[in-house]
């Protein structure tokens, strides 16, 4: 078995769960993660010289995403401008989303980027500032309010003890304030 094999068997299926909790869309969580690993097959020494290929994966992948984010964002601003009189409307959502799923989605993009690399790729606040490309503070801002955002939108949530300012602990030791992640259909 070669070494990207080996990389995909054991790190696929952590990475589509940690994109799907990103996008909240399970196609595109599964298509960024198969273009990321198809970049790794594109290299010349594959994962030659990388210290942590999920990790690269998972940046990769999160780059994917948010160059799709800012793509659609364009064009759906040119859309808007050519066809004015169409209203947009959007699917409500279905019985198999949960409601941290829906809280999610609903809570700004750079606050769910760091909630879902914090609580569900379980890396630190150094490692997701590596990853985004933002400072440590950054980190520990979106933090912050990622969690004041998702306490609105979560009943029970506020309830439940957090640090009122994210601390750049182990992810195991901050996982026991991680959102509720109990899973209630709509």
């Amino acid at each position: 078995m070669s070494e990207l094999e080996g990389v995909y068997h054991a790190c696929y299926r952590r990475l589509v769960t940690q994109l799907y909790a990103f996008t909240t869309d399970l196609t595109e969580a599964q298509d960024v993660v198969q273009e990321a690993f198809a970049r790794a097959a594109a290299r010349p020494g594959g994962f030659t010289g990388i210290d942590n290929p999920e990790a690269w994966l998972r940046t990769v992948a999160v780059n994917v995403v948010r160059r799709r984010w800012r793509r659609r964002k364009l064009l759906d601003l040119i859309m808007l401008r050519e066809r004015a009189a169409q209203r947009h409307v959007e699917a409500g959502p279905s019985p198999e989303r949960t409601d941290l799923t829906d809280a999610l989605d609903a809570i700004p993009r750079t606050y769910r980027e760091v909630i879902v690399l914090h609580y569900y790729a379980d890396l630190s606040v150094e490692e997701i500032s590596a990853t985004l490309g933002v400072p440590g503070g950054t980190v520990k801002s979106r933090l912050s309010r990622g969690r004041a955002a998702l306490a609105e939108r979560l009943p029970g949530y506020a309830s439940s003890k957090s640090p009122s300012t994210p601390s750049s602990t182990s992810p195991s030791t901050a996982s026991s304030t991680s959102p509720s992640t109990e899973v209630r259909h709509a």
